[in-house]
């Protein structure tokens, strides 16, 4: 029997709908008392209609070639930290809005300072990276922003403020990446924070350092300082909410008042969740720490 000589039972907005669709209702089967088709197995055949030639669509194939062919190669398995860190990391790039403000602050005074330091007790110089001093302006801006201390529970739709400080570092190893915690910075002073760095970092080169450590930041620093280069886009440790990158600080010419001036810039790069920060609050955060790390905040980093 032909489709046209088939009975189908419907309402004229029924099968309105299916001719606006394009859908063939002699091909529907009909959900209803008899067997009548409603607006929903209009729908419900459409949506089937649709996934069936989504899977029926085939990906154009690209042949693959060996990258032998084109010349002689070596085969290294993947370290295992970043066999770890692997997944991690596209999960937060690709679950994570991010968004990227690149600022420089003026380090010129806090540089001198840093160079000056010596023991109280003894009179020797003390060697300090600067790192310490930017883990000082990071918790005083996490004070002041406190979103940027958060983490973004998006089931219950709620915002957790961390009320403690522990600062991830970005350490650079023979085995991979590895970000461990500073806890309780703000417990700390420069000299603390700067024997606490060294420790860590020779913890996880050593890999010695616990598991745990890996866990339970605030936010996190990744400094290039030490290799060169100056703005990039770190990529959020979630469930932080925010990363601050770090280039190396440069000698530049540097307008004030009405002459040029030799000055120490620091490249900042700051990455945040775009969810929980906008950017104006982005703009206020460096700003911030523009500040914090300038000659009118120095000393007082220190203390």
């Amino acid at each position: 029997m032909s489709e046209k000589k088939q009975i189908v039972s419907a309402s004229p907005k029924v099968r309105k709908l299916a001719r606006e669709f394009g859908a063939n209702i002699y091909q529907i089967k009909g959900s209803q008392r008899e067997g009548r088709v409603s607006e929903d197995d209009i729908k419900s055949f459409i949506k089937k209609s649709i996934s069936g030639n989504l899977e029926k669509r085939k990906e154009p194939t690209i042949k693959q070639h060996d990258h032998s062919e084109f010349g002689e190669i070596e085969v290294k398995p993947l370290p295992r930290v970043k066999k770890i860190a692997g997944p991690h990391l596209e999960k937060s790039w690709s679950e994570i809005p991010h968004v990227t403000q690149h600022d420089e602050a003026d380090i010129t005074e806090m540089e001198k300072f840093r160079k000056s330091l010596r023991d109280l007790y003894t009179g020797e110089k003390l060697s300090v990276t600067p790192l310490a001093f930017i883990i000082r302006a990071i918790v005083k801006a996490l004070k002041d922003y406190p979103s940027f201390n958060s983490s973004l529970d998006l089931k219950k739709e709620k915002l957790i403020y961390k009320k403690y400080f522990h600062i991830g570092i970005a350490v650079d190893t023979p085995h991979g990446l590895m970000v461990p915690k500073i806890r309780d910075a703000d417990k700390k002073d420069i000299t603390e924070l700067g024997k606490e760095l060294k420790k860590i970092t020779k913890l996880c080169r050593e890999q010695k350092i616990d598991k745990k450590e890996f866990f339970g930041g605030s936010m996190t620093i990744s400094s290039l300082g030490s290799i060169g280069g100056s703005f990039f886009t770190p990529i959020i440790n979630q469930p932080e909410v925010a990363i601050l990158g770090i280039g190396r600080a440069e000698t530049k010419q540097i307008f004030m008042g009405n002459k040029y001036e030799n000055r120490t810039m620091l490249p900042l790069s700051l990455s945040y969740d775009h969810r929980v920060i906008d950017g104006a609050e982005g703009a206020r955060f460096c700003v911030h720490l523009k500040e914090s790390l300038g000659k009118d905040f120095a000393y007082k980093l220190a203390i």
